[in-house]
């Protein structure tokens, strides 16, 4: 029987995955190509053959996703694998019909084939879109295992936009390791708020292989936990779920892509945000959350900003600069910097659109319901140098940060800036200590 010819249809994360789990090592299959979307500048590369496996010698090519139909019908190819995450169903099924229409059937694989055994217990936390605070929980949940003496090693969901090859494995123990890694600003985000608390976190492209050196860490493991990104479910099997949804994007549980899939196979689900967001919101995630996982144990839980210098916002014109994929593809209309502006009395939200250059404007072009604030984009140095630049033409008094990493260590910023603080703030029972108790109790040895 001949092989079938494979596209996988991705993002540089889950597509990489997919391929190692399913069609790596099986002759029965052959990838002749990924195309890339959401992330700028990632196509034109190659998925190189040191990370390929011995079926291909020569790597695997990396389009851009708007040529798909045209790769389809010249590479003759007979099934199509969607790839990455947070999008709308209808979203998917249009890039389905455009499959269809060019010849090729349309599949989407599920985590029974790709979630990887660990040899030590497993906690993921992941979410029903970007930016709902996955982050600050995994922080909690860390904090709550280190309390009670425990080692627990963190593996971060991929961004490998780089050189492959040397992103097969990474490990991040401090804050020196984010420049030896040539982390962009969408990594740094993810792994500084680990480090800076004390505890490893992995990443990379070879999943099999980070969770194999998490499990065996120089400094100690006793438990691996799953930081998730974007929506997706999580590439490890996990002995604990936990999934956090946002009633400020009440309804997206159920209608975006996977995030359902998460909401669905959750352990726990935690309602984050409930300080800033409408009763009728919250009812909304609630019953969406009982009609398709009643099972669940549901955590409410607060995002409280914390501000070290509140004068500097106060009356102030301000710039808020927020996580880039939250306000990208996560379609968040606030975060963080946001409710600190309110909250603190900035007299003014400073508009930086007309302040943009280079890869800042096409953002906001790609992007136009982006609005007033500024994402923090920085999937390379000419973006990081036009972020830089943007921030410093934006007539304003301070600058709001935000983002969970420290910007001004990568970026000069001309004018008074303010870092925003926020961690998960749960609100009575049940909550996080209680399931973290009963889940050592039930899997650490």
């Amino acid at each position: 029987m001949a092989k079938k010819n494979i596209l996988i249809i991705g993002a540089a994360g889950r597509d990489f995955h997919n391929f190692n789990t399913c069609y790596r090592d099986n002759a029965d299959f052959n990838v002749v190509a990924f195309t890339a979307a959401q992330i700028p500048d990632i196509d034109g590369r190659k998925y190189p053959a040191e990370l390929a496996g011995e079926l291909y010698p020569a790597g695997i090519p990396i389009y851009a996703e708007d040529q798909l139909e045209k790769l389809i019908k010249d590479l003759d190819v007979d099934e199509c694998v969607f790839s990455y995450s947070d999008v709308t169903y209808q979203h998917v099924m249009n890039v389905s019909a455009k499959v269809n229409t060019a010849g090729a059937d349309f599949k989407l694989i599920g985590p029974k084939k790709t979630a990887l055994k660990s040899t030590k217990p497993v906690i993921s936390v992941c979410a029903t879109r970007t930016g709902c605070g996955k982050s600050q929980t995994s922080r909690k949940v860390i904090e709550l295992l280190m309390a009670k003496g425990l080692k627990v090693v963190a593996a971060r969901h991929p961004m490998p936009y780089g050189d492959l090859v040397a992103q097969k494995v990474q490990r991040f123990a401090k804050v020196e390791d984010l420049a030896l890694h040539k982390c962009t600003i969408e990594e740094m985000e993810e792994y500084e708020p680990h480090v800076v608390r004390g505890n490893v976190i992995y990443a990379g492209v070879d999943y099999e292989a980070i969770l194999r050196a998490a499990e065996q860490d120089p400094s100690g493991c006793d438990v691996v936990l799953w930081d998730g990104g974007n929506n997706d479910f999580e590439f490890f099997d996990a002995d604990l779920s936990i999934t956090v949804a946002d009633p400020h994007r009440a309804g997206a549980e159920l209608n975006y892509y996977p995030g359902e899939v998460s909401l669905r196979m959750a352990d726990v689900v935690v309602i984050n945000k409930m300080d800033t967001a409408a009763p009728e919101d919250i009812q909304t995630v609630r019953q969406n959350i009982a009609k398709v996982n009643p099972e669940a144990i549901v955590v409410d839980a607060a995002s409280p900003v914390t501000v070290e210098d509140p004068s500097l916002i106060k009356g102030k014109k301000v710039l808020v600069v927020e996580d880039g994929p939250t306000l990208t593809h996560g379609e968040m209309k606030l975060g963080a910097g946001t409710v600190a502006a309110m909250k603190f009395g900035a007299a003014e939200i400073v508009d930086p659109r007309p302040y943009t250059v280079g890869k800042l404007t096409e953002t906001f072009k790609i992007y136009p319901n982006i609005g007033t604030l500024l994402p923090a984009m920085g999937y390379g140095d000419e973006q990081i140098k036009d972020l830089e630049t943007t921030i410093n033409n934006t007539e304003c008094d301070t600058v709001i940060i935000g983002t969970p990493m420290d910007l001004n260590r990568i970026v000069k910023i001309n004018k008074p800036t303010v870092r925003i603080g926020y961690d998960l703030d749960e609100i009575g029972t049940p909550n996080l200590t209680g399931v973290i108790d009963d889940f050592v109790a039930k899997f650490v040895k």
